[in-house]
């Protein structure tokens, strides 16, 4: 499975990137200044590192080895053929000691203006220290508030997507997107991004110092540099595709983690140990090939850059040797001893950076492709949008029809078949059927978390489509049979369904709810503070709270989905009043098995594949004997063992409707 799921993944073709880091650079306008700051601070870096060689050559030819003056014990002696209009070129050059520059220097001046350029070569790898430092941390934090926008960015866009969405994707691939991606990002913009543009602004500055030195020495000094530049291309372009697919392998990594830690009650109860850590060895596995051959690529780059620049060395020490031992000129000017030391620096310097720019390409590429897998989630376009014109819904009176109503998840694959029913305000419209039948489909129409492939859903004439999400979510409340908790106080929990609600009010809803009483009896009363997805509490009690953070709502439409059914029997006999006194005045949906709930409803639909096959009451469809009958005496009469009436009739009034899991 996992095989197949990467060898699929390992097809994709990576994304154009400059297009993506285009689009990434648009996240830094907006501190453009702190940006400026580290250019130029960058510039002033580089400058420090390009002079300190230039520096260096003339305290070799001005005070080291002045052979052009001819002291003797004074340093080097040319041969006797060395051009004597590069010696006066080599005086001139002398910037930091013009004494020696007006020639006739004695042995005081040459030690004095040693000292003097040793200070200024000193002043300036001071200067390049701190530039640097400041440049890392203004870049730092750019990159760490970059990295926070884009988090929001991505957190809002999950929330806007549709539920359809979720049911295609694993939590555990999603939750990877958000932190180890961005935290391959954010390792990459808060330095190695500032170390490969300043390296390759150092590099730039370096070939341009030495063309204006001596454009013939430097084009056979950086002849190595286009074999430099093919193997980093070549090395990078394989790297961006192999860690593409170690982002999309942690994904898998973390879904499976995920999913194994979730249902870990599941795993034991079933003795699934074993087969659960072999699957996560294999996915494990997976990323680990994946990385090996992303870091095989990587690994490569360095020794091959590093033997490239050893050759560039060579050849800068024995082409300056060879034409300084036979006194010869290039482009014009004679090659000195100092001459050789700067291009000997610049050499090494180049390569430092370029071998920084190979180191730092590992977690670059591994940030292209973070950044692609983010701006794919990005670009998921949800599948229920508001139209541009939409207008918020107005208060909801409670009129509900669905008019030929067709839905589908699976293009060609149809969930509902011309549904059409009609609810007046304060009804209440029970949905039953069998698994699969499409009674949750129905409901989902309602606050659009799909939409309809066919007809249209209307609440007080208006169609859902027709106006804005938000204003019509607030004024429909939904009970689930799956409640979910947050980590947080119980008076946070109920209030989720209105932030703006007084704690009287919260009160209010959990002794609608009968939830008061055992909240009370909690450590803390309403501060408790639940565990994950409500630890601590059983599946009633977290139901309970479910139904007082609906309450609190007030919403004109309910929708319970199995809301009941979690509870016992007393438990349900102790909320079935709360449940009747918050039915009372809304118009409802009830996808339940419990016989209270389902013997008062107005209207009972009966589906089967996507279609209404019957509908009335409870007790006009039990005495019609048709499929409602058959699925409350092939199910719900089993579970409460009651016997049939000799004459073949259903059983008395007082039954309910055979419970049916939430398609």
């Amino acid at each position: 499975m996992f095989g197949d799921r990467m060898l699929r993944q390992e097809t994709l073709k990576p994304k154009s990137v400059g297009a993506t880091l285009s689009r990434f650079s648009r996240y830094f306008r907006p501190f453009w200044l702190a940006l400026t700051l580290a250019a130029v601070l960058m510039a002033v870096n580089a400058y420090t590192q390009v002079i300190g060689p230039v520096l260096i050559g003339q305290a070799v030819d001005c005070f080291l080895a002045p052979a052009a003056f001819g002291e003797e014990g004074a340093g080097l002696q040319l041969p006797a053929n060395t051009d004597l209009q590069a010696e006066t070129d080599s005086q001139a050059n002398c910037w930091y000691a013009p004494e020696v520059a007006m020639g006739d220097p004695g042995r005081n001046d040459l030690l004095r203006g040693l000292l003097n350029i040793t200070l200024v070569i000193t002043a300036y790898y001071v200067l390049g220290s701190v530039t640097g430092g400041l440049m890392f941390f203004s870049m730092s934090w750019t990159g760490h508030n970059v990295l926070r926008r884009l988090r929001v960015r991505l957190f809002n866009h999950l929330h806007r997507l549709s539920l359809g969405f979720y049911t295609r994707n694993e939590t555990g691939d999603l939750m990877s997107r958000i932190t180890n991606d961005s935290d391959t990002i954010q390792q990459v913009v808060s330095f190695a991004l500032v170390q490969v543009l300043s390296s390759v602004l150092l590099i730039l500055w370096i070939v341009w110092q030495m063309v204006v030195m001596n454009w013939v020495y430097a084009l056979i000094s950086l002849s190595v540099v286009p074999l430099m530049g093919l193997a980093t291309l070549w090395f990078s372009n394989q790297a961006r595709k192999a860690f593409r697919v170690t982002r999309q392998s942690i994904g898998d990594v973390n879904a499976e983690l995920e999913e194994g830690i979730s249902g870990v009650r599941e795993v034991q109860a079933f003795s699934r140990e074993e087969t659960n850590i072999e699957q996560f060895r294999q996915s494990n596995a997976v990323n680990r090939d994946a990385n090996i051959k992303a870091v095989a690529y990587t690994s490569a780059l360095a020794p091959t850059l590093e033997a490239l620049g050893f050759l560039g060395i060579a050849i800068v020490v024995g082409v300056g040797g060879v034409l300084l031992l036979r006194g010869q000129t290039l482009a014009g000017s004679a090659i000195s001893l100092g001459l050789i030391v700067t291009f000997l620096g610049f050499a090494q310097r180049f390569n430092m950076p370029i071998s920084q720019i190979s180191v730092m390409w590992t977690n670059i590429q591994s940030a292209i492709a973070g950044v692609e897998r983010i701006f794919e989630l990005i670009d998921e376009v949800p599948e229920v949008q508001e139209k541009i014109n939409a207008q918020p819904m107005p208060p909801i009176e409670g009129n509900v029809s669905l008019e030929n109503v067709e839905a589908e998840y699976v293009p060609g694959e149809p969930v509902l078949k011309g549904i059409n029913l009609s609810a007046q305000p304060g009804e209440t419209v029970a949905i039953v059927g069998p698994t699969g039948a499409g009674k949750t489909t129905i409901i989902n129409l309602l606050p659009r978390f799909w939409d309809v492939t066919g007809g249209s859903v209307r609440i007080d004439g208006v169609d859902v489509r027709d106006v804005q999400l938000h204003s019509l979510r607030e004024q429909i409340g939904i009970v689930l049979q799956d409640t979910y908790l947050f980590s947080s106080s119980v008076m946070d929990n109920i209030r989720f369904s209105r932030s703006d609600a007084s704690d009287e009010e919260v009160i209010a809803a959990a002794k609608l709810a009968q939830a008061h009483d055992f909240i009370e009896r909690l450590p803390e009363g309403y501060e408790t503070v639940l565990g994950e997805r409500g630890a601590g509490l059983s599946q009633g009690q977290r139901q309970l709270l479910a139904i007082a953070r609906a309450a609190l709502a007030d919403p004109r439409i309910l929708i319970l989905d199995e809301a009941t059914s979690s509870v016992d029997t007393r438990t349900e006999q102790r909320i079935q009043a709360a449940l009747n006194d918050l039915l009372r005045g809304r118009t409802s949906f009830v996808i339940a098995h419990r016989l209270s709930t389902i013997r008062s409803a107005d209207q009972v639909l009966v589906l089967k594949d996507g279609e209404i096959i019957e509908r009335g009451t409870h007790e006009g469809l039990l005495a019609r004997q048709g499929f409602y009958y058959e699925l409350y005496m092939n199910q719900f009469r089993r579970q409460e063992d009651l016997p049939v009436q000799p004459n073949g009739s259903g059983p008395p009034a007082a039954v309910g409707v055979p419970a049916s899991p939430a398609t």
